[in-house]
């Protein structure tokens, strides 16, 4: 069984440990927090040992960071890669009822819990979180740090782009993207492509706010991850 640290105590945080106890694949050593009041509390049974820094003292765990915002988790990623942490420990963590296609490829540090569906040739960047009953179908792209909440539902050939964040039941028209640092908001139903950095809602789906530098092009500076297969 291999050794997992987890960064946040936070609600994902329980999400993946609890995806990880069902797998039987790792075995939690513990959560790292970089809020200091935090130390030594105890989350579903997993001690909180210090702050994410402290990953560097564990050289033989994965690590897997759980937090729920895009623009969070590569903050994390970026800071813990200046004190030289290597890519290679990201751990990939996948619910044991998501059933991973051959031909579809999963980044290091991505998380799908229960009962996400992968259909055919779908492939998720690095840190990519994907919530509950997403569905995800055929020649799916999504870059590095987006995220997916629970009911997501992406028509085929559709594009997400770094950072974007899809809310609970929202879904993608086949063939449309939507752009780095982007937003849709709950329910809404994306018809036409949708610009880096804005948020769009409502049925059919229409900007809300327009173009504020967010995740796409404050961080930009990362390049795209190159995807491997889940292992």
């Amino acid at each position: 069984m291999d050794e997992l640290l987890l960064i946040a105590a936070s609600g994902l945080a329980r999400e993946v440990l609890a995806a990880v106890r069902a797998s039987g694949r790792f075995d939690v050593l513990g959560i790292l927090d970089d809020d200091p009041g935090k130390t030594g509390a105890i989350v579903d049974g997993v001690p909180v040992l210090g702050p994410a820094s402290e990953a560097l003292g564990y050289p033989a765990a994965g690590v897997a960071v759980c937090v729920g915002a895009g623009i969070g988790r590569a903050r994390i990623v970026d800071r813990l890669a200046g004190l030289g942490f290597p890519d290679r420990r990201y751990a990939t963590v996948i619910d044991p009822s998501v059933r991973v296609p051959d031909g579809c490829r999963i980044g290091r540090g991505s998380v799908l819990l229960g009962h996400v569906t992968l259909t055919a040739g779908v492939t998720l960047g690095e840190h990519v979180v994907v919530m509950p009953g997403v569905t995800l179908t055929h020649d799916v792209v999504v870059d590095d740090f987006a995220t997916f909440a629970a009911g997501v539902s992406l028509g085929g050939g559709v594009r997400i782009g770094r950072g974007a964040y899809l809310g609970m039941n929202a879904c993608v028209r086949e063939g449309a993207s939507v752009g780095a640092g982007a937003t849709i908001g709950m329910g809404a139903a994306v018809l036409t492509d949708v610009p880096d950095d804005e948020t769009w809602v409502g049925v059919p789906a229409r900007v809300l706010r327009a173009g504020i530098a967010g995740l796409g092009t404050s961080v930009a500076h990362h390049a795209i991850g190159s995807t491997r297969r889940a292992g």
